[in-house]
């Protein structure tokens, strides 16, 4: 089976076949650095993150742009409201999201393009609409007229006679359904010399020359969160079709992070940040949390549901650990199981995929119950291979600190993974006395051990 894509355009699996063989182009819509990220922020670039990796498995060169809107109506709100310059402000939050994005294992975008350093780009863009009729300018505002483009709400569904923009009143507007290309410059506030007078850029109309200048007019996939469907893509489409440009051939949408039904929003004061995310976990047990659900499911967070992903990647942890203690170095080029291979060609199904992981895991700690060393260098190479293609293979030298903790714990490690095959020796051996004392010995020393399917999982009481 080849890779299949659930399109939102057309509401339906669709097999992925990029523009150019050996390449794919990807455009996602980055943030809006109004403050520091929360998971639910994170998300959308671990999951594309997920697709670039599997993309480029192969050798395929993978193109992925990531935006960054640093000039915004909430960014200017809140430097005023800290008393910051507006660009210090954007700039400051968006150090925070490129460390939260590194701390959590994305590979560095192609490019991450910023709104303000486009505007040529814009308003080029502008000029190919206004000249084509699909947009006009009005006391120094420029909109773009929905009822110009028949195909208008196809993205979305949306129904022309229902559709709501959610931009405050202007009294330039043809009609209340067109949306802002182009914001008359305010007192105070930043601008930009055009054609039609100072002002600064809408929304919408960033994404699109940002994605155009460097993946060109058609590109393979454009995603983002389904809360960006309407109306900033739906107005994406529009405006670069309306001006000519193919634009995107697939568009993807990751749903939501929510506490109490909700989605996770400053404005709901419901955020749990990155920061201290990472003061309560470690970065690749938060990655396995975010990763772990399918990309079109909701995830709904709690704390139980954080400590169970933190328990199955530690569980991967030890196994792969026991293995490099019994056998020497593991490495990370074994095969991809099948069924691995065919739950992330099915619209990059992780759930099926870390299934496909834990299966492999199970056989490789029988293989080492067993005394059947190559069986579980096998598995612990195939293993580091599947997990490595989700960017969570705890041997990466990207997670050596987060994994291993630093050499201290990484010799206590080998000291702990000792102890734990003297314990099943020693159980095999029905010897129950030595087990219980081994263990008693574990938790006097601070460390917690777990009998599990997969095998003993060992913890330190303060991890």
């Amino acid at each position: 089976m080849s890779l299949h894509l659930f399109d939102t355009a057309t509401r339906s699996m669709r097999e992925f076949v990029p523009q150019v063989s050996g390449t794919a182009s990807i455009y996602v819509c980055g943030a809006t650095v109004q403050g520091v990220p929360h998971i639910g922020h994170v998300r959308s670039g671990l999951n594309f993150d997920v697709l670039r990796r599997w993309l480029g498995r192969d050798g395929s060169t993978v193109r992925l742009v990531r935006n960054v809107t640093d000039i915004d109506d909430k960014i200017l709100a809140k430097a005023a409201e800290n008393e910051a310059e507006w660009w210090e402000w954007a700039y400051r939050n968006e150090r925070a999201f490129d460390d939260a994005y590194d701390a959590l294992g994305c590979l560095p975008a192609s490019y991450s393009p910023r709104a303000t350093g486009h505007v040529t780009q814009m308003v080029e863009l502008m000029e190919r609409l206004i000249e084509k009729g699909h947009a006009y300018a009005s006391e120094g505002d420029v909109y773009f007229s929905v009822t110009s483009f028949p195909e208008y709400g196809a993205l979305s569904g949306q129904k022309l006679d229902e559709v709501h923009q959610g931009e405050s009143a202007a009294t330039g507007k043809r009609d209340a359904r067109d949306f802002t290309l182009w914001k008359a410059a305010k007192p105070g506030e930043p601008s930009w010399p055009t054609p039609w007078g100072p002002g600064r850029p809408g929304w919408h109309l960033e994404c699109s020359a940002m994605a155009t200048a460097y993946l060109g007019g058609t590109f393979d996939i454009h995603g983002g969160g389904i809360d960006l469907i309407f109306p900033h893509h739906e107005n994406e489409q529009a405006q670069s079709r309306a001006a000519g440009d193919g634009f995107a051939r697939y568009w993807m949408h990751n749903a939501w992070v929510t506490m109490g039904g909700e989605k996770m929003a400053k404005s709901l004061g419901n955020t749990v940040s990155i920061p201290a995310m990472l003061e309560r976990v470690r970065a690749p047990e938060l990655r396995y949390y975010l990763v772990g659900p399918h990309y079109r499911s909701h995830i709904e967070y709690s704390p139980e549901a954080l400590d169970e992903s933190v328990s199955a990647y530690r569980r991967i942890e030890s196994f792969l650990r026991r293995v490099v203690e019994r056998t020497g170095a593991v490495g990370a080029d074994g095969e991809l199981s099948p069924a691995f291979v065919a739950s992330m060609d099915d619209d990059m199904g992780t759930p099926g995929a870390l299934a496909a992981i834990h299966k492999r895991l199970r056989e490789g700690n029988t293989a080492l119950e067993a005394g059947d060393d190559l069986g579980a260098r096998a598995a612990a190479e195939s293993v580091r291979a599947m997990t490595g293609v989700l960017g969570l293979d705890p041997l990466s030298p990207l997670w050596h600190d987060a994994a291993a903790g630093g050499a201290g714990r990484h010799a206590l490690g080998v000291l702990v993974e000792r102890l734990l095959e003297e314990r099943s020796q020693a159980r095999k051996d029905r010897d129950f006395a030595r087990a219980d004392a081994l263990r008693d010995h574990l938790l006097l020393a601070g460390i917690a051990v777990e009998d599990t399917p997969d095998g003993p999982l060992w913890t330190l009481k303060d991890d």
